[in-house]
């Protein structure tokens, strides 16, 4: 079993060279939001920012698009058609997929779930967007979150063979898998999720006080944070930086990790600085000191 410590920084980052161009250190697609949860791709977009990806893109019905274009410059938001997913989206969708990887060939990534609603209608377009990859081989990296996991656990047959990375909560987690681990011994929960990212095919990051992540194969611990990261919106700073790294050509299991040793850093840091009283955007503004 292995520990996250801040050496993992250390296999993920490298000093960039003279001559790097646009789209060297990734291009990430952010599939989420809705006509409520506006703010959740833009929070993983600005982590993503905030963690050396070059470009994000974030895709979102027209009027979560709109509002998320209004955050920041940094963030490009195209509207999707209606108030949310659904699979007439399923065009545009492909198509800037596919576009994004023929500009960043081998440096594109996805991040999909955060604020997409459970609909049926909305559930079934993501399943069907998923259909829409290519296999393996040539299938961009996706992290899957919240929404996206209610919707995966309709068919998760429908991960394997792909490079996925989910970032299950402990509820999510029973929703996917049928596997109540709320309850259970520290060590018992590590043997369930081995168990399940082996079965599944994928890479799971089960958040928690520790997280646990694992290939099926290997599991790795991850112990910072604070209490104080319950508060809305830090989930989804986790998958921007989860998707950052996969953009920027590092491996599902290895991202993961780096991943949750940065949030958790960047959210303790700035949990002593502002308590009971910290947001989502205070952790991303924290994550430069983390990367030093």
């Amino acid at each position: 079993m292995l520990k996250v410590t801040k050496n993992i920084l250390k296999r993920v980052y490298f000093p960039r060279l003279a001559g790097a161009h646009k789209y060297d250190f990734g291009l990430l697609l952010i599939i989420g939001g809705g006509e409520f949860y506006t703010g959740s791709p833009a929070l993983a977009g600005m982590a993503a920012f905030r963690t050396g990806v070059d470009m994000v893109q974030i895709l979102a019905p027209t009027r979560a698009a709109n509002i998320i274009a209004s955050f920041s410059p940094n963030l490009a938001a195209y509207p999707l058609e209606g108030k949310w997913l659904n699979k007439k989206n399923l065009p545009n969708l492909i198509l800037m997929t596919e576009a994004a990887k023929q500009v960043a060939p081998d440096r594109a990534a996805i991040v999909i779930g955060g604020g997409l609603g459970r609909s049926e209608e909305t559930k079934e377009a993501v399943l069907e967007y998923f259909r829409g990859l290519s296999p393996k081989g040539d299938s961009p990296r996706v992290v899957i979150d919240a929404d996206g996991i209610h919707a995966v656990a309709k068919n998760p047959e429908i991960l394997k063979g792909k490079n996925f990375l989910l970032t299950p909560h402990a509820f999510e987690f029973f929703v996917l898998t049928g596997k109540e681990v709320k309850n259970l011994s520290f060590e018992e929960k590590i043997k369930v999720v081995k168990e399940e990212a082996a079965r599944l095919g994928c890479v799971i990051l089960l958040k928690g006080e520790k997280d646990i992540i694992s290939d099926g194969k290997e599991v790795a611990i991850n112990e910072t944070g604070s209490p104080y990261l319950t508060v809305g919106g830090t989930g989804d700073t986790l998958a921007g930086i989860c998707g950052s790294l996969l953009a920027q050509g590092i491996e599902p299991f290895l991202a993961a990790q780096a991943a949750a040793f940065i949030n958790g850093k960047a959210g303790g840091i700035a949990a002593k600085k502002f308590g009971p009283g910290l947001t989502a955007t205070d952790l991303i503004e924290a994550i430069p000191e983390v990367l030093k």
